[in-house]
């Protein structure tokens, strides 16, 4: 009995912590999408200070300007969805500027990548590390899952005021 108990806690303690994961899941997207891309790029370039990282911009060849578009992008989503309650968050604005800043950052990703794959070679003969591979992917995923989340989002919500119109009108 005191096994069956055990296993039955543990099978509610792990689907009560995917239930928080899954409601926070806004929340901790944008916290991720911040964090990462920022981390990416300091441990791609380790040498390089924030102010050399712009006094030598250069939309060809300097990768400063893909944590400062997450960062833009998850304040943006993040200011949205804490104004949004229940009703708004199963309406157009949360889902319509989440798409909106994930398409828009998603294209200028997609065209700066363009222009810094298409040399093959960076400034100064440096080439093309796997990490800064990975910065353009994990800018392009976190877009992408913005949107997911987003609409998972609205759909939950309206899923809940179905729930409630039902029973108000019971």
């Amino acid at each position: 009995m005191g096994l069956l108990r055990g296993v039955k806690t543990v099978f509610f303690l792990i689907t009560m912590a995917i239930s928080f994961l899954l409601f926070s899941a806004p929340v901790f997207l944008v916290i991720a999408d911040t964090l990462l891309p920022s981390a990416l790029l300091s441990s791609s370039s380790s040498l390089k200070t924030l102010s050399s990282h712009f006094n030598n911009y250069s939309f060809q060849y300097s990768l400063i300007d893909i944590p400062i578009i997450s960062i833009i992008r998850s304040a943006i989503i993040i200011c949205v969805y804490g104004f949004c309650d229940g009703p708004r968050l199963s309406r157009g604005p949360y889902l319509g500027i989440t798409a909106i800043c994930s398409v828009s950052s998603l294209v200028f990703v997609s065209l700066k990548a363009s222009f810094v794959f298409g040399s093959g070679i960076t400034q100064k003969g440096h080439v093309i590390t796997s990490m800064e591979t990975a910065l353009f992917v994990c800018s392009m995923v976190m877009g992408v899952a913005h949107i997911i989340v987003a609409y998972r989002t609205s759909c939950r919500e309206r899923r809940k005021l179905l729930v409630y119109k039902i029973d108000i009108e019971a």
